[in-house]
């Protein structure tokens, strides 16, 4: 019986033995199988980390190209625009360059008008510098010379024929612009305020415009002055010279001009002077 019972507990023994053994395997296969799991999915997170950052990376990198191909596009652009910018500053300056030679050309071309008309003055006053300055005066403004003759000299109040002491001082004029054949000037005639009406004269228009004429056919006639460069003109008492002196309002004035093709000479003459640059 106790041999039975000895023999029982034995294979009971051997049978349990068994199990636990497998079961350690099993376990020890588990706890293996597990750390590679793990570490399975340790190197899957990290793949799906690196598929991520590989994501963002050509995300930056697409980003990149595209300003970089914007910034190549701009930089042509500018290219253009700075080149366009160039070539319109060189033709500002060009131009400048032109606008300036032609104002030296112009500047030039007046100071020798200028010399002209101071050269012709000299020779006015020269000839009749000897006349009390409130019977005639010579004057220059803005390039045109101004000869003003008082009405005392060269007529009788209310008339239009021009006295003998007038003829000389007008055979002094014509001697100077007969020296001056580029020169062409103009007659004109002037009263004062004062209402007028005579014989055959209506008005102070009609007083000023024989006064004009009939200087202008002295100097044609009696000197020889060329009809073609004279103008008779009246203005009446439309552009007196004092408010307070009538009698410095009643004036002939003789209005030397330079011819305009003579000046536009100048001018030309000016643009070839190769001294002018």
């Amino acid at each position: 019986m106790k041999k039975m019972l000895v023999g029982l507990m034995g294979a009971s023994l051997l049978f349990s033995c068994v199990p636990q053994k497998k079961y350690a395997e099993l376990e020890s296969k588990q706890k293996e199988t597990q750390s590679l799991l793990d570490n399975a999915t340790v190197k899957l997170n990290s793949c799906l980390e690196d598929t991520a950052r590989l994501k963002l990376l050509e995300e930056q990198n697409a980003y990149l190209k595209s300003s970089n191909a914007d910034l190549i596009n701009n930089l042509g652009n500018l290219t253009t625009l700075t080149t366009k910018g160039a070539e319109n500053l060189e033709r500002s300056l060009e131009s400048l360059k032109e606008k300036d030679l032609t104002i030296k050309r112009l500047n030039q071309a007046i100071t020798r008008r200028d010399s002209v008309n101071l050269a012709l003055v000299q020779s006015l006053k020269g000839v009749l510098g000897n006349l009390d300055d409130e019977d005639i005066q010579i004057d220059v403004e803005k390039g045109v010379v101004f000869v003003s003759i008082s009405d005392k000299l060269l007529f009788n109040t209310g008339s239009y024929t021009v006295t003998p002491k007038a003829k000389e001082v007008l055979g002094k004029v014509a001697k100077v612009v007969n020296n001056k054949p580029d020169f062409e000037f103009m007659v004109e005639g002037h009263t004062d305020d004062r209402a007028f009406t005579r014989g055959d004269l209506l008005d102070n228009w009609d007083l000023s415009v024989k006064r004009a004429t009939s200087v202008v056919r002295i100097l044609q006639k009696e000197f020889n002055v060329d009809p073609k460069r004279m103008t008779a003109a009246g203005r009446s008492q439309y552009v007196p010279v004092s408010s307070t002196d009538l009698a410095k309002n009643r004036r002939t004035r003789i209005v030397v001009l330079p011819k305009i093709d003579q000046f536009y000479s100048m001018i030309e003459e000016g643009m070839k002077d190769p001294a002018i640059k």
